[in-house]
């Protein structure tokens, strides 16, 4: 529900909307309400990522309600009712990729037309509109050329949602739910449906439960948020020629990505003086090292910022042990790589892998049948490895990738010439952009428990913790836990709660949809 506009005296320009708040005359078949679990994890992560420094749409308030609505939560048949709330949501604006879709002619794939096809002047009217108020420096550099004007504005779409995605990939956020009309017109995060942060590094990590495909899967979020352009192009066709379009996209997108995410991970692994051919293998490197070790994304890298860099360390020993506790154990892996499916299940799909492919194609599972027989490969691996032999090779992993991050400290150092001034110059940075704190799942779960017992005040604790994201004099964990009584317990499950630890088993239980 769009309540309007603010303008403040600071230039700043905010649109004011409610989500939850019911039925709109533009509603479809749906009660138009918001629960209070989902508007809290919005709540919640759009601030999150506003002081982690990602360009994102802001949470003014969350409103809750006496009422209630049924959801069948987990899509399984089994419904319950639950509270509801609203959420007032600000933004320069709130139009998508999806907004220019609604122009589009029959898609020759899914048969189905844009509610205004063929109103070309009104396509032109909110083309003209979005780059005049949002990009007012390329309305000036081109206001007689239409189509030159039409290209730099796609143009600068483009990098915004590449460095976008590129800032997702490097604190290990991954969007649920990454279709076109969840992709914003100036760059922003937006809509807060099913995400969640990395805890174990995977890349192939999916957080949306109802994603069987994989299709949103961290890894794919950058080739997602460029089909999404590639459709954006298509929906401004002909205002600026889809020919041109296209060309613009494939020369800007995975240009723009590289470019600053590796800018980022270098400032995230504190390569402050000098850039290396080899620094994109270095880091290609360390998330593969992650990977085989099913280390904890987040408090990896925060760590590395107290990596002792001088050669021949006494503390090289601690800081390793301290590193590979970081890891996956043996008990955290069974349980990540746990079959989904009944074996009876299995057996049938594997029938139908060989009787019929292109059925098992056709109903889009033989990307579960992948993953699902990759896990019971995992599993059986994992049952002739002992805890001792799990820590073994994660030690040498990690000692092996830390050799060669010391070769390439040692040549930002000597490139510095001070090199006490390098070192605190290298921690600063790394401190500055590797969080201690992020939204993870089982965090925002307790919570939401809290809340929905009435009690809303691991929601405010949480809240503070988040707009510290990276620490500061004040520890921001010693602070949000007040009270040695909410340090013994976490909602109203009564789990014990961590804010920066690595999380629990019972976290890898929750299921996000």
């Amino acid at each position: 529900m769009y309540l309007g506009e603010v303008c403040t005296e600071a230039g700043e320009r905010w649109e004011l909307q409610l989500k939850g708040a019911g039925p709109t005359p533009f509603s479809r078949q749906a009660d138009g309400r918001k629960v209070l679990r989902s508007s809290i994890r919005e709540f919640l992560c759009s601030e999150a990522m506003f002081h982690l420094g990602v360009p994102t749409t802001r949470a003014g308030a969350c409103v809750t309600s006496q009422s209630t609505v049924v959801r069948d939560i987990f899509y399984d048949g089994n419904p319950r009712p639950e509270p509801c709330a609203v959420v007032l949501r600000l933004a320069p604006t709130f139009l998508r990729f999806g907004s220019f879709e609604i122009f589009k002619s029959r898609d020759e794939h899914t048969g189905r037309a844009g509610p205004s096809v063929g109103r070309d002047d009104i396509r032109l009217q909110m083309l003209d509109y979005v780059i005049s108020t949002f990009y007012p420096e390329i309305q000036a550099a081109h206001p007689e050329d239409p189509v030159q004007r039409h290209a730099a504005f796609f143009r600068e779409v483009t990098r915004r949602t590449a460095r976008l995605v590129a800032e997702w990939q490097c604190v290990g956020f991954c969007h649920g739910v990454l279709n076109t009309d969840n992709m914003s017109i100036v760059g922003l995060t937006i809509d807060y449906g099913p995400f969640g942060f990395l805890d174990r590094y995977d890349p192939d990590h999916v957080c949306n439960a109802s994603d069987t495909a994989g299709r949103y899967a961290y890894s794919k979020q950058p080739e997602v948020c460029k089909w999404n352009l590639q459709k954006l192009a298509e929906a401004l066709d002909p205002a600026l020629p889809l020919e041109l379009a296209e060309a613009i996209l494939a020369d800007e997108f995975d240009a723009e990505f590289g470019r600053h995410y590796l800018q980022k991970m270098r400032r995230k692994l504190g390569l402050v003086q000098t850039e290396q051919e080899g620094d994109g293998a270095l880091v290609a490197q360390l998330l593969e090292t992650m990977h085989l070790t099913g280390a904890d994304f987040t408090n990896s890298f925060h760590l590395l910022s107290s990596f002792p860099a001088a050669p021949e360390s006494p503390d090289l020993d601690e800081f390793l042990a301290t590193l590979t506790a970081q890891c996956a154990s043996l008990e955290e892996l069974r349980l990540a790589f746990r079959p989904q499916m009944d074996p009876r299940q299995l057996s049938m799909m594997l029938m139908l892998a060989q009787s019929n492919p292109q059925l098992l194609a056709l109903i889009g599972t033989r990307a579960s049948l992948a993953r699902e027989l990759e896990r019971v490969e995992q599993q059986s691996r994992l049952e002739q490895l002992s805890e001792a032999e799990l820590h073994g090779r994660n030690r040498s992993r990690w000692a092996a990738w830390l050799r060669d991050y010391r070769a390439r400290l040692e040549k930002d150092q000597e490139a510095s010439g001070d090199a006490a001034a390098w070192q605190a110059e290298r921690v600063r940075i790394m401190r500055a952009n590797n969080p201690k704190y992020v939204l993870r799942n089982y965090i925002a779960q307790g919570a939401i428990e809290a809340a929905e017992s009435g009690d809303f005040s691991e929601v405010r604790r949480v809240l503070k913790l988040l707009e510290t994201p990276y620490g500061g004099e004040v520890d921001a964990e010693a602070a949000a836990e007040a009270s040695e009584a909410a340090e013994e317990t976490r909602g109203a499950a009564g789990r014990r709660r961590s804010y920066s630890s690595k999380p629990p088993l019972w976290a890898a239980e929750l299921c996000v949809t």
